[in-house]
């Protein structure tokens, strides 16, 4: 049997449709309203810093600094002295500290002109509720100190390290020369042709012990194995040019110079089909071997001459001497007695190798 028509049940039952469907809508709505111009959190919280220090909005920033000096002296916890009538929010010491805080807090957001800005662009805009955030906390947060000078004494902190370092390096370099027989006794027979050693054992109106000529003597022998020896590699003599600091600032000078120096490969001996020159030569033999500058120039000069008569700067003649050079390292390698020793003891006893022998 049918029920019975009944309005009032309708009714109800169209009511809740209604509301089935205005839910999320209102959700929206209350997750989207927009904020007020004043948000807890943010600068003085829900008073208004100009209200707070007494000032318009047009206010300079003479007349700031002049209203907050009047405020701090009457607010300060250590001086505040409740006046008869006094109305304001500091009527105790505890409420004259949080009143000063509050002014300090409403001098800082005025002072500055950026902070100031954001301010008023939040009074002005209640509605952008997360873009206040957003300013508010990315200026609390920022630096105070410039990235730019940070990374300018970074740089040259870098820089006075390595050149420190290269100094000791280098000193370490020439200590041990001067401990080597062969460049010891050519330091030596150039210090006694030139006289250097007669004048260090030379007895003056203040006699020199015999530590103090000693001493004076290997002076005289390190600085002659200076000026006679280029070391290179990393026990070179420091160069300034060398720094992280010249090189980042001579970045720019360096990569137009690639930039030219790369054309003119490509106009000289791809377009037109130049022959190559020694020093070209060596440049594709030093690339071809995987080597840097510095490496290549430490080898001796007669292996760079036997690297231009074998024409190793042709891909083929390179491929057959790289095939030379390991089948004479495996020889050596087979015939060195440590060598040999290595391989027999990872045969028997090599690391991972599992025995049933008991303890």
């Amino acid at each position: 049997m049918a029920a019975p028509f009944s309005p009032r049940r309708e009714a109800v039952a169209a009511d809740r449709c209604w509301l089935v469907l205005l839910s999320p809508l209102l959700l929206v709505a209350l997750l989207a309203r927009p904020a007020g111009a004043l948000v807890e959190g943010l600068y003085c919280g829900i008073r208004d810093c100009y209200e707070v220090l007494g000032v318009s909005r047009s206010a300079g920033k003479a007349e700031i600094a002049r209203a907050y000096r009047q405020l701090a002296r009457r607010y300060h916890p250590d001086r505040y002295r409740p006046e008869p009538g006094d109305q304001g929010p500091g009527r105790t010491p505890q409420s004259a500290e949080e009143a000063f805080l509050l002014v300090a807090t409403a001098y800082e957001t005025l002072k500055d002109e950026e902070t100031r800005k954001d301010y008023d662009y939040m009074l002005d805009h209640p509605e952008e509720y997360y873009s206040h955030y957003y300013h508010y906390y990315s200026r609390r947060l920022a630096p105070k100190v410039d990235v730019r000078v940070v990374i300018l004494v970074s740089v040259c902190a870098i820089s006075v390290f390595q050149f420190v370092s290269w100094w000791n390096s280098y000193n370490k370099a020439i200590s041990y020369l001067a401990t080597v027989p062969k460049y010891r006794i050519q330091a030596t027979e150039i210090a006694i042709q030139q006289g250097l050693l007669k004048k260090a054992k030379e007895k003056g109106r203040n006699k020199k012990s015999k530590e103090e000529i000693r001493d004076k003597e290997e002076n005289i022998i390190k600085n002659i194995i200076k000026s006679k020896i280029d070391i290179k590699g990393g026990y070179q003599k420091p160069q300034i040019h060398d720094l992280l600091l010249f090189q980042i600032v001579l970045a720019p000078f360096h990569l137009c110079s690639y930039i030219v120096w790369y054309c003119r490969w490509i106009y000289n001996f791809n377009i037109k089909g130049k022959e190559y020159g020694e020093e070209e030569r060596l440049y594709l033999i030093r690339k071809s071997m995987k080597m840097s500058k510095s490496q290549f120039d430490n080898l001796e000069d007669h292996q760079k001459e036997t690297f231009l008569k074998r024409e190793l700067w042709i891909k083929e003649n390179y491929e057959v001497y790289k095939q030379e050079q390991e089948e004479e390292l495996k020889k050596k390698l087979a015939n060195d007695p440590r060598w040999k020793r290595y391989r027999r003891w990872m045969k028997n006893e090599g690391p991972g190798r599992l025995t049933f022998v008991d303890d």
